[in-house]
């Protein structure tokens, strides 16, 4: 099968209803699951990207609701953050922030990262859980050894700069494996400028810096395969456009253990882990950090730690040929406390607690059944249940004028329990070598994050702060809330040649029904083109849509081959209870690339094209943005030792603004709602010219 042929059935296996795990990746893509044929492609870096997120970007129905320089969150057919289950390594990583600035893939570098698999829309229940929108699984290296007998040595480092910002980016990796035992190290380091729009304007709060280590020891005897993996980071700043606080800390330290054996019967997988994170808060060099009528209050400093331990377990076996049983097991404990010492003025004498003794434990089973009826034929069943947990301390404000909400919260029995069911069948159809036909049926759950059911002031200021939508709106929780429950469908057919070598076309319809979806109400009563205060509160909604995807080899000679891609997204969002429509959905957009190759040296042109988003939530006083296209040009050339990579990003220098990027609150006095003006968004990056050197060992 030829690679752009392997490369576009990836892009259309990832928007099917079946369980056909598209995987990008670093440098191949390998699509697995039940489907025997498994299908790897050689692909870029895709222009070495700073945030792994953007790793997803041209992978049908994602779309990256925009944060800071390596904290995006990825969206998947409207549904984003914790509508997700977003695995690194195994590891249901957990924001531990109340404006989310440290999501799940923030805590690995794009260079870290092997594989990514994205099941979107019907996610078997063996891999889902606690979302509503899809499951994202990052994976680093898995280990190597060496031949019988021999010593494995190898290395490689990257060095990337890019124009706009003035992005130093490095990256490491090294291994040394004996045939039992392995060793790998892979860090990486990154910093960033303020990045400049398409007028040359500087967009306020978009510079930081992170670093990233990662070491894994292995064992392996036969069938048997014991893996140790540690990972620090360590995040000295992040500015954040659309949030009114920028990240000044973020200390994590991850220790992931897991167990694979193989038996006669199947196999069994057993994973054991323990994350902590130390994140602060406070405004940085484009926001205003003296406060109070004097100019005497230095800023506001926001800490929070969390704790997140998990274990699972997974068996794996053949009942018969044609049958597959999957049954597992998982278990997640979270703790979280997030304070705000006093800095003065109304922020003291007192520590803020915003939550204290925070903690969500899960704890779920599942058994998914897959049967083969024929070559024609593939079906599979699976059944989830989870008991969610959710409680909090007392809390307290600053001072005496927050002790009627603190009271109030503080008298409440704030215990939870919640009781969640999630049900899947899928269907593979092949009428015929030109034709795939692919449907099925999911009911999905969700429960709140703690953030959504205990952030408990209504205090103006302590409102601005919690913010988890990068819409500029302040937010208060509500513990009444109750899990978000989905009634999912989704189709897909595809057709394609028979020899599947020249053309394919996929057409992917879905359609999601939400109740209890997690939007917001007004607190008090809500006022146009200003920012407001939103309570978190239970609607009803509907999620539609559809993605096109399509490949075709258009040419081949002494010249190399040239190769078509084509990928169409389309989503629409409605508040059924109140016929407004769901914030942040991505307006109609399309990627069209050009592929040429000839021997070691390979290019891609592509051009991203955007509509106008004109239908916008009202709640959130969500702004429209124009429509605009982009073009993109990069180039790859490898020896033996050495590739060298350049691009241009934003081609044309093109200003535009981000349709997922939110409020544009980067500059100025952020603490105040209305300090900062309301109707500006944040701008997308202007031209950006980028060059990657990397050698190998």
């Amino acid at each position: 099968m030829k690679p752009q042929l392997r490369k576009h059935l990836l892009a259309m296996s990832v928007a099917t209803a079946l369980p056909c795990y598209a995987q990008t990746t670093l440098p191949t893509v390998v699509i697995t699951g039940s489907n025997p044929d498994v299908m790897q492609v050689d692909v870029s870096k895709k222009g070495f990207p700073s945030d792994t997120a953007a790793l997803l970007q041209s992978v049908p129905g994602v779309s990256m609701v925009s944060g800071g320089g390596v904290s995006a969150l990825p969206s998947i057919r409207g549904l984003a953050d914790d509508r997700l289950r977003i695995q690194v390594d195994g590891m249901d990583l957990v924001s531990a922030c109340a404006n989310h600035m440290n999501p799940a893939l923030s805590y690995i570098a794009p260079s870290q990262v092997e594989s990514i698999q994205v099941l979107p829309g019907i996610t078997p229940v063996s891999v889902g859980g606690d979302s509503i929108g899809g499951t994202i699984r990052v994976r680093s290296a898995d280990p190597k050894f060496a031949e019988a007998g021999g010593l494995l040595r190898e290395g490689q480092a990257t060095f990337v700069y890019r124009s706009n910002g003035n992005v130093r980016d490095a990256s490491l990796a090294a291994t040394l494996a004996s045939e039992t035992f392995s060793a790998s190290y892979r860090g990486a380091s990154i910093k960033s400028d303020n990045y400049e729009d398409g007028n040359g304007r500087a967009v306020g709060s978009s510079a930081y810096e992170s670093r990233n280590h990662a070491l894994t020891l292995a064992m392996r005897a036969e069938g048997r395969l014991l893996e140790l993996k540690l990972g620090l980071q360590r995040m000295p700043y992040q500015g954040f456009p659309n949030q009114r606080m920028d990240l000044t800390r973020n200390d994590s330290e991850q220790i992931n253990l897991r167990y694979l054996e193989r038996f006669g019967w199947g196999t069994l997988e057993g994973r054991v882990y323990r994350e902590h994170t130390r994140h602060a808060m406070n405004f940085g060099p484009d926001k205003q950090f003296w406060y109070g009528a004097l100019k005497n209050i230095p800023g506001m400093p926001m800490d929070t730690e969390g704790e997140n331990t998990g274990l699972s377990l997974k068996a794996t076996t053949q009942l018969a040929e044609r049958d597959t049983l999957r049954i597992g097991a998982d278990y997640r404990r979270y703790r979280l406390d997030d304070w705000w010492e006093p800095s003065g003025g109304g922020m003291a004498p007192d520590t803020f607690w915003n939550i204290r003794d925070g903690q969500r434990d899960r704890l779920a089973g599942f058994a998914e059944w897959e049967r083969r009826w024929s070559p024609q034929w593939f079906t599979q069943l699976g059944l989830r249940a989870e008991q969610v947990t959710s409680n909090t301390g007392t809390v307290q404000g600053y001072n005496a004028s927050y002790l009627k909400d603190a009271s109030a919260f503080n008298a409440l029995d704030r215990k939870r329990d919640d009781h969640n069911l999630d049900l899947t069948a899928q269907a593979r159809y092949v009428p015929s070598p030109e034709a795939t036909i692919k449907f099925g049926y999911a009911r999905k759950t969700r429960s709140p994050n703690l953030y959504e059911r205990y952030t408990w002031s209504t205090g103006g200021m302590a409102m601005a702060m919690v913010n988890i939508a990068g819409d500029g709106n302040g937010y208060v929780g509500d513990p009444s809330l109750r899990p978000e429950v989905a009634h999912m469908a989704t189709g897909s057919i595809e057709w394609h040649d028979a020899a599947q070598e020249k053309w394919s076309l996929a057409f992917s319809p879905y359609y999601t029904r939400v109740n209890d979806y997690i939007d917001a109400r007004c607190l008090t009563t809500c006022k146009p083109n200003v920012f407001v205060n939103l309570r978190f509160a239970n609607v009803d909604a509907t999620l539609y849509g559809a993605e096109i995807a399509g490949h075709a080899a258009l040419a081949s000679g002494a010249y190399g081959s040239l190769s078509g891609d084509l990928l169409v997204n389309y989503v629409r969002g409605e508040n059924r209870s109140t016929g407004d429509n769901l914030y942040n959905m991505m307006p109609l957009n399309t990627r069209l690339a050009l592929n040429h190759r000839l021997g070691a040296l390979s290019s891609t042109l592509e051009l991203q094209a955007v509509s106008a988003k004109d239908r916008t939530s009202q709640v959130h006083n969500e702004r429209r943005t124009a429509g605009y296209a982009l073009a993109a040009l990069r180039t790859s050339y490898a020896w033996k030792k050495v590739q060298l990579d350049f691009g241009i990003d934003n081609l044309f220098d093109r200003r535009y603004d981000l349709p997922l990027g939110g409020a544009y609150v980067g500059q100025g006095m952020t603490m105040a709602l209305n300090g900062v003006p309301y109707g500006i968004g944040v701008a997308g990056m202007g031209r950006s010219v980028y060059a990657g050197l990397t050698f190998k060992l």
